[in-house]
């Protein structure tokens, strides 16, 4: 049984975002976080130093782990941000910007 069979929940119909280029199905009132997670995506940065991947850590969008490009808006906490039907997410590199 899967968690919305568990809830109850019945969210309104999927809708596609893409991610670095891929279709990936969302479900209303889901953060883009939880989009990703649901679709086996578990890091979406890029650290500025080193380059090492990061995800979601504290998921209450007070450490900036998540930050991911939404429609061309760097530094979009992932675990805070709605998804929208027709969002272009990307992975971030660094902080977003070219510093």
């Amino acid at each position: 049984m899967n968690p919305l069979e568990l809830a109850r929940a019945r969210p309104g119909p999927a809708f596609t975002v893409t991610f670095d280029g891929r279709p990936v199905e969302a479900l209303p009132g889901q953060t883009i976080a939880a989009v990703l997670w649901a679709a086996g995506v578990t890091a979406w940065r890029t650290t500025r130093g080193e380059g090492r991947p990061r995800g979601v850590f504290c998921g209450i969008g007070v450490c900036f782990d998540c930050l991911v490009t939404v429609n061309g808006r760097t530094g979009q906490r992932a675990c805070l941000v709605p998804a929208r039907p027709g969002d272009v997410i990307g992975t971030q590199e660094g902080t977003g910007r070219a510093d």
